[in-house]
């Protein structure tokens, strides 16, 4: 279900009408569920993650990896889906992601940690996104 630019909600009050009390927590307030608890940690469904709030393609599961720090981890994104916002929040330095359409927060991008070759961590929120799995 991916929304057209004209049915975004236009409001925060409209967010929180079309979202969960959890989903708008996470997704317009840029909370953070608790690790390994979301459903898509552990996930190795092949398919297409999607933003939970308007539906645009954000990450691939072939990008998807298993970095063990309790939400699930891609290497990339798909060019375009996210953008990158410094957070200087909790007295440290991170970089937020947001979708790049509805601007809602996803998580945070992480660069050196060394655990695929592209060197990188979009560490998501399960809440942030949908799996539509791939057809067959």
């Amino acid at each position: 279900m991916s929304l057209s630019d004209s049915e975004l909600p236009r409001t925060e009050d409209e967010w929180r009408v079309r979202l969960s009390p959890e989903e708008f927590r996470v997704l317009r307030q840029a909370g953070t569920e608790a690790p390994w608890t979301g459903e898509y940690v552990d996930t190795k469904t092949p398919g297409v993650y999607h933003c939970r709030a308007c539906g645009l393609e954000l990450f691939r599961s072939q990008d998807k990896f298993d970095s063990h720090c309790g939400w699930p981890s891609f290497d990339d994104a798909i060019p375009g889906a996210v953008k990158e916002i410094p957070d200087n929040t909790l007295g440290m330095r991170r970089v937020e992601i947001r979708c790049a359409r509805c601007d809602s927060h996803l998580g945070h991008v992480f660069e050196g940690e060394g655990f695929t070759p592209k060197d990188t961590r979009h560490c998501v929120n399960s809440v942030s996104v949908r799996l539509e799995p791939s057809a067959g």
